[in-house]
């Protein structure tokens, strides 16, 4: 190989740097190899003209340490590693590596004069000779058998902890986590992996994974609901945060987490037969409203804690799915609704009078219930009777609230649930989005200015 002088390899650097040429074009002007030009260039911007001297090829142990780590450390090429530290010939960064991975940093001294030895093997543990009896093995024998058994014990503990041993990948992971303390060619030994392997497994591992900060994001969503919004509300609320995503894979990832939304329980069903004056239904199943305080629905459901009962009477807007009025009792005597009622009246407007749906329940027969409504001018309406889908609006708010609040938790008494259920309902309306009013909460859809028909 024909030798360049500092000169030489300046000019070939400077007319590179012009840019008007590609390494292989200039490589082929000067007669060099384009790879030679990319050497000289990097070599040049980490040390100017110096880095084009003749280098020395002498490092000693501690030296090619360094080099090694910095170049783990910081995931550099042999190449860039090579013109860092002005290394001369960038493949003995490779013998470097493979000769540290045997015999550690002693096989990284500098060796003797003349021909060339092979590097010998490391000592470490052997796997035990059960053919011989212990009483004839030296004591430098049993301390091998004992070290081997001991990486061995460790090995499968490992494994065992792990809950893995099935893929390559997961035996590189259990050889990368006892690397430190046992030598590589036994944990290799022991988990059937080539060498190659192993590396290639822990580059693969390294690589950063492109879902990361996907995955973040949904479980943060995840958690701040409580497990309460499967893959479809998660997406709807990545995407309110501005960033754009498929919910197929948001669902992918989710299964993927192991993150599962709360599944419903069967709807409580609180019918108990006509014992007075019914109304007409008005709703017929039409469980949408063109106007906030347009059309209301309401019941009454039960909760049962230790024995003890709980009674919650709701109304709900049917515009936005909002809870505008409820209240709770220990019976379900007629104050817990007429109180309700009077909660939800004081927030109408003089003008507005709506349609207040309900089942064919007693506390909806009763002639103060009536009477109230009439002197409001409310339309009243009542489902057809022991048919519980003409007022699924809020049976489906009731299994909602049931399913991602009442059944997941514990409660130590009443007081506590009503505490709950309290707030529940403010989060609800505040912070809890339904994709068929745009992804919004009832408290944001209620905000948004009115789409009114043209005329």
């Amino acid at each position: 190989m024909s030798k360049h002088s500092v000169a030489f390899k300046l000019s070939v650097v400077e007319f590179y740097r012009k840019g008007e040429r590609s390494a292989r074009e200039v490589g082929a002007h000067f007669g060099v190899d384009h790879s030679t030009v990319r050497k000289w260039v990097a070599s040049y911007e980490a040390h100017g003209a110096v880095g084009l001297a003749k280098k020395f090829s002498h490092y000693d142990a501690a030296f090619k340490l360094s080099v090694l780590q910095r170049m783990w450390e910081d995931g550099l090429s042999y190449r860039q590693t090579a013109a860092l530290f002005n290394i001369r010939n960038k493949s003995c960064l490779s013998d470097w590596e493979k000769h540290y991975e045997r015999g550690g940093i002693d096989a990284l001294s500098p060796r003797r004069k003349g021909r060339p030895r092979s590097i010998p093997e490391p000592p470490g543990p052997k796997e035990p000779d059960a053919s011989r009896s212990d009483d004839k093995k030296s004591r430098e024998e049993l301390l091998a058998e004992l070290s081997y058994l001991r990486m061995e014990n460790a090995f499968l503990k490992k494994l065992g902890a792990l809950n893995a041993g099935t893929t390559r990948s997961q035996k590189a992971q259990v050889v990368q986590a006892l690397r430190p303390f046992y030598p590589l060619d036994g944990l290799l030994k022991l988990s059937g992996l080539s060498r190659s392997t192993f590396y290639y497994r822990q580059k693969m591992s390294a690589l950063c994974d492109k879902h990361a900060e996907l995955k973040n994001r949904i479980q943060a969503i995840f958690d701040a609901h409580k497990g309460r919004y499967g893959y479809r509300r998660v997406t709807a609320a990545i995407r309110q945060l501005g960033q754009a995503v498929n919910h197929k894979t948001v669902q992918h990832l989710m299964v993927k987490m192991g993150l599962k939304s709360l599944v419903r329980p069967k709807q409580y069903r609180s019918y108990k037969g006509s014992v007075g004056r019914t109304a007409p239904d008005l709703i017929k199943r039409q469980f949408t409203a063109q106007a906030i305080n347009q059309k209301w629905v309401t019941d009454v459901t039960e909760f049962n804690v230790a024995g003890e009962k709980l009674y919650l009477s709701p109304i709900m807007d049917l515009y936005n799915g909002e809870i505008i009025a409820f209240e709770t009792a220990r019976r379900p005597i007629f104050k817990l609704v007429e109180s309700m009622l009077s909660k939800a009246l004081n927030q109408l407007k003089h003008n507005e009078r709506p349609i207040l749906h309900s089942d064919q329940g007693w506390h909806y027969q009763m002639p103060a219930y009536r009477s109230r409504l009439q002197k409001r001018g409310i339309d009243q309406s009542m489902s057809r009777k022991g048919n519980c889908l003409d007022n699924a609006a809020m049976e489906s708010f009731f299994a909602v609230l049931k399913s991602e609040f009442f059944h997941p938790n514990r409660f130590e008494s009443i007081q506590s649930l009503k505490d709950g259920i309290k707030d529940y309902i403010h989060d609800y309306n505040h912070h809890r989005i339904k994709l068929k009013r745009k992804g919004l909460s009832p408290v944001q859809y209620r905000s948004q200015p009115l789409n009114l028909p043209s005329l």
